[in-house]
């Protein structure tokens, strides 16, 4: 039996016994589908009810009852329900949290910076935005010494977007790999030519039923079940395509054009900037867009430099940024205001050194851009020659050659218009606003360092010193981290101005002048070479493979890459090789090929040892290859033009440590270990070409290599030779001793790198079976394998302390007079050597030493030791003879001293021969008792290979190994500055700053410091009163710098 319910009930009034089953269904279907209201407006209700009456059935109507007062069947009308306000609202925030639910699984998909979605990259990475850095960025940040350590710190930084307030209904919570790059690029100094998708950042709105995001989303749904035709579908998809990249390049080309003209519109600078058609040459395209700006296409005007390597007039560039938001115009790479930097100088040369033509009508002059704005002054019209120019009237004084009361005559004005915004914008502070003009008067005229001063005054920071300088200080005065930051507390606390910069501003300027700052490239590549640039301080083990049968190397190595400490030297050599040429009266933009020589050195230190530090067992001596460039020379024509050539070349100052060890340099496994990978980079780097670029321009280098800075021990150590006390007793020829003794001046160089290789070959294979004897002569006394290549030449510091060792041996047998009594005792030599010594230090201030020294042997080696020494002979012939063999050694010694014998002392050059000979001739008779049958190297070297080597290089001194033994002093200087208690660490810290202390660049600041040290620079004491250290003086003495 069926029951009706009356029209008024509601769905819920009714008891569940008496529902119907149907009414059930459709409150669970409203639960189901979450309908929002059933609530209708009184049209739709009447229009179903209409409807009903025509007999439409009804799922939720029920079942009809026979009427009894007319017996006839009435039709079925369906009863009315109304949803109980409690559902409705229900049913309404159902609706709203599914929208909302959906429009965050939208969110997920999008990029929180430029919006793109994450499906265009097919390796879907991303990033969170409230995470903290990846691996790889944290090792960069550590690299530069950045403190932000998560995403919304480099965010802000980079995008300027403040992520820490975003919400995660309206907001994104991750970014693409795009975003990524910018961040990763702007902090490496790699190229940044970056694509940005976007004018501008994201800005993200609430959910709204018009969103686009879900819009968007929406509309990019696919239909699952829908099977295409494979053939048609793969054509039209090419032709949709093929039209769609059509009508892109069309609205990209459309943007572009209609971006340039706005931007045009936005620098309006055609009434100040000279356009390229005044140029008065018709230069090629490409040059002419080069020295034009990007945004107004005139001639540059006070060029700037962004960040994306891009070019712009300052005006320009600065209003389009700040109208149309902070990124580049040409390739919309972030860019801000204090990112823009002035080009190179050798691009402002060649832009200052172009002629244009005058614009004035009368006038048909060519002058340079330059001297533009002096020439069109005298010019009355100024309404063709884009600057101003008094008109009428008598010709004006300058303004600052007039008086107090005519300058405020002329400038009131002005005057009264600065006081005037001052006042409105800038609460009455005239003295700031005047001193913003000059400051951008500064900017305008290439003035910058003036400019950097006047704002540092500005910012109450003083006009300190720049990190350049305090670094120079630093390491030229050998201070420790501690000592610097102490004086630099005390200079701050005295007087009140930051006049030395902290630790970690000379930490940066130090990045610069160390390898692995610059990049280059090399053509072709270096064989087993690394490609990467930004290489610095490495282990010198690193190519070692860590094997149980290999040897064991005990010992601690820090080098350079060869390649990376070549191209910062070249870096640092800029302004010198870049003025030699003009010098030489080469244009700057010549690009090569350079040729450049070095020298190679390398010799042991001796005992180091130090009671602090900890760490493995290491020896306590040290060895340091290090290298020098000698000379630059730039193929012009037919002939090579030297441009660079070093003036001291056996001077401390510019012999570069490339690898320092602790290591005995008599151990030759470790010495061929560690020693083998650079000796790879060297070859490698022989038959290559080094791409640097210098002064703005990319410059070709060739390198040559000559080992010459080695002494007669590790020569002998690196070629496979035997010991010095051998049988064959040089380096550069195959005479023995005894052969050397019979023939002291008639001999020539025959010893090679090559030739050492085959007879090391020959003496390891024995082809002709011979025996011990038979081989070694045959090989000449190659008894091991060279690694390291060296040119045939005499090391002249160590030929002079060798000479010296065998005239100190001469007068103690002299005194002794063995030439009578060849047969003395041991005891009476020592009583002999005794005699000498007292007799040097009474007359000569001679301290006896245990071994023979270069600042000993200057002394000896003079006549007046020699007079002194005749005092102890009784023998007047014997006064003679010593006196003619000291004479003749100080006539032949500037030949092998100097550094260019030619020009220091060409009359000892011209008598070399003849006084080498008569030196031998005096050996040979008057002192046969010891020369009979046996010379010394150095004098078998002295009189008989000078000659030769002098042919050949033109020098004896300039390649010696004096600057590389100059060094050893400033290891253990620098050793004590950088005491730490790990010696590995500590190794890196004598490299760096020894490298630094050869720094030409930071040398200039020095020179500087002691040419206004040398010209009597003082301070009187009410100077002294006024500033307690002495810095105006100082800072006004060093106006003439740039840093």
């Amino acid at each position: 039996m069926a029951v009706s319910l009356p029209p008024t009930l509601g769905l819920s009034s009714a008891p569940d016994e008496i529902q119907h089953p149907h009414l059930k269904f459709s409150e669970w279907k409203f639960k189901l589908f979450r309908v929002r209201s059933f609530e209708k407006p009184p049209e739709e209700a009447q229009k179903e009810k209409k409807d009903s009456s025509e007999g439409k059935p009804f799922l939720e109507q029920s079942p009809a009852i026979q009427d009894k007062t007319n017996g006839q069947t009435p039709e079925p009308t369906p009863p009315t329900f109304k949803l109980h306000p409690k559902f409705s609202k229900k049913f309404h925030d159902d609706g709203k949290a599914r929208d909302k639910a959906i429009h965050q699984a939208n969110l997920r998909h999008l990029c929180r910076i430029c919006g793109n979605s994450f499906k265009t990259d097919k390796h879907s990475r991303r990033y969170p935005v409230h995470g903290p850095v990846d691996s790889k960025t944290r090792n960069l940040l550590r690299k530069k010494e950045k403190r932000a350590t998560s995403w919304p710190d480099l965010i802000a930084k980079v995008f300027r977007i403040d992520v820490k307030a975003d919400v995660d209904s309206i907001h994104p919570t991750e970014f693409c790999h795009n975003c990524w790059r910018i961040m990763y690029r702007k902090f490496s100094s790699a190229p940044r030519e970056v694509y940005f998708p976007r004018s501008a950042t994201m800005e993200w709105q609430p959910h709204a039923p018009s969103c686009d995001i879900c819009y968007t989303a929406h509309r990019r749904l696919k239909r699952r079940n829908h099977q295409s035709n494979v053939q048609l579908s793969k054509k039209l998809k090419a032709v949709r395509d093929q039209a769609r990249q059509c009508h892109q390049s069309k609205r990209r080309a459309q943007a572009r054009i209609t971006n340039k003209d706005m931007m045009k519109k936005i620098a309006n600078c055609s009434q100040i900037h000279l356009s390229t058609k005044f140029l008065a040459v018709d230069f090629p395209a490409p040059f002419v867009k080069s020295i034009s700006c990007q945004i107004c296409e005139h001639i540059l005007a006070d060029p700037v430099e962004t960040s994306c390597k891009h070019v712009f007039c300052r005006v320009c560039i600065l209003r389009c940024l700040k109208v149309m938001g902070s990124y580049c115009p040409s390739c919309q790479y972030p860019c801000f205001p204090t990112d823009l930097e002035s080009p190179v100088k050798s691009f402002l040369c060649i832009l200052n050194s172009l002629m244009v033509k005058c614009p004035a009508q009368e006038c048909h002059e060519e002058v340079s851009l330059e001297k533009y704005n002096h020439h069109v002054s005298s010019h009355r019209e100024a309404k063709e020659t884009l600057v101003h120019v008094n008109k009428g009237g008598r010709p004006r004084q300058h303004l600052l050659s007039l008086t107090r009361r005519a300058q405020k005559h002329r400038l009131r004005e002005l005057k009264l218009q600065v006081k005037a915004f001052a006042d409105k914008e800038e609460g009455g502070d005239v003295k700031a606003v005047c001193l913003t003009l000059f400051l951008l008067a500064l900017r305008a005229r290439n003035e910058h360092r003036q400019a950097d001063e006047l704002e540092a005054i500005m910012q109450g920071r003083g006009s300190g010193l720049q990190p350049a300088v305090c670094l120079a200080i630093r390491v030229n005065t050998f201070l420790s981290c501690s000592q610097y930051h102490k004086m630099y507390r005390t200079v701050k606390a005295i007087t009140g101005r930051q006049i030395f910069q902290p630790l970690h501003a000379l930490r940066n300027a130090e990045k610069v002048l160390l390898p692995g700052y610059h990049p280059f490239e090399w053509r072709p590549p270096l064989k087993n070479v690394s490609s990467s640039t930004d290489v610095g301080i490495i282990d010198g083990l690193s190519g070692l493979s860590s094997s149980v049968d290999d040897y064991p190397v005990d010992t601690i190595a820090k080098r350079f890459r060869y390649d990376a400490a070549l191209v910062s030297a070249l870096m640092d050599m800029e302004e010198d090789i870049l003025q030699g040429m003009k010098s030489q009266d080469l244009d700057d933009y010549l690009n090569g090929p350079f040729t450049v020589v070095v020298k190679e050195s390398c010799d042991g230190m001796g005992d180091v040892s130090e009671k602090h530090g900890s760490g493995p067992v290491v020896p306590e001596k040290a060895v340091r290859f290090s290298f020098t460039v000698m000379k630059i020379t730039i193929a012009h024509g037919s002939q090579n033009v030297k441009v660079f050539e070093e003036a001291k070349p056996n001077s401390e100052l510019c012999c570069k440590p490339l690898c320092l060890m602790l290591a005995d340099e008599s151990d030759h496994e470790t010495l061929t270990a560690i020693l083998s990978p650079l000796i790879a980079e060297r070859e490698a780097m022989k038959s290559s070409e080094l791409m640097l670029e210098m002064g703005g321009i990319l410059r070709t280098f060739k390198f040559i290599f000559r080992g010459t800075g080695y002494d007669e021990k590790l020569v002998r150590e690196v070629e496979g030779l035997e010991a010095s006390g051998s049988v064959y007793i040089c380096t550069l020829c195959d005479a023995t001793r005894l052969e050397a003794s019979q023939n002291l001046v008639f001999h020539s160089i025959t010893r090679s790198h090559a030739e050492n290789l085959e007879r090391y070959e020959v003496w390891r294979s024995n082809p002709y079976h011979e025996s011990v004897e038979e081989l070694r002569d045959r090989v000449k006394g190659v008894s091991a394998k060279p690694f390291i290549e060296t040119v045939p030449s005499i090391d002249a510091l160590h030929c002079d302390i060798g000479n010296a060792a065998e005239f100190y041996k001469i007068f103690q047998l002299e005194i002794g007079e063995v030439y009578k009594n060849p047969n003395a005792t041991k005891e009476e030599r020592k009583r002999w050597q005794a005699t000498l010594d007292k007799h040097l230090r009474k007359k000569m201030n001679l301290k006896p030493i245990m071994r023979m020294n270069g600042n000993f042997a200057r002394k000896l080696m003079t006549m007046e030791t020699v007079e002194a020494v005749c005092e102890l002979i009784p023998s007047g012939e014997r006064h003679e003879a010593l006196r003619e063999l000291m004479e003749l050694y100080l006539k032949m010694k500037p030949v092998w001293r100097s550094s260019c014998p030619a020009k220091e002392c060409p009359e000892s050059l011209c008598q070399y021969s003849f006084n080498s000979q008569r030196f031998a001739e005096l050996l040979s008779t008057k002192f046969k008792y010891r020369y009979e049958g046996k010379i010394t190297n150095y004098f078998h070297k002295t009189l008989a290979h000078v000659p030769e080597i002098i042919e050949r290089d033109g020098s004896i001194g300039a390649w010696a190994s004096e600057g590389n033994e100059s060094g050893n002093k400033l290891f253990r200087r620098f050793r004590k500055m950088n005491a730490r208690q790990s010696k590995c660490y500590e190794m890196e810290d004598v490299l760096k700053h020894h490298w630094l202390y050869t720094s030409k660049y930071l040398q200039k600041f020095m020179n500087a410091h002691n040419t206004l040290k040398n010209s009597g620079f003082a301070m009187n004491s009410q100077t002294s009163l006024e500033d307690p250290l002495g810095i105006e003086d100082s800072m006004e003495g060093q106006d003439s710098m740039e840093f």
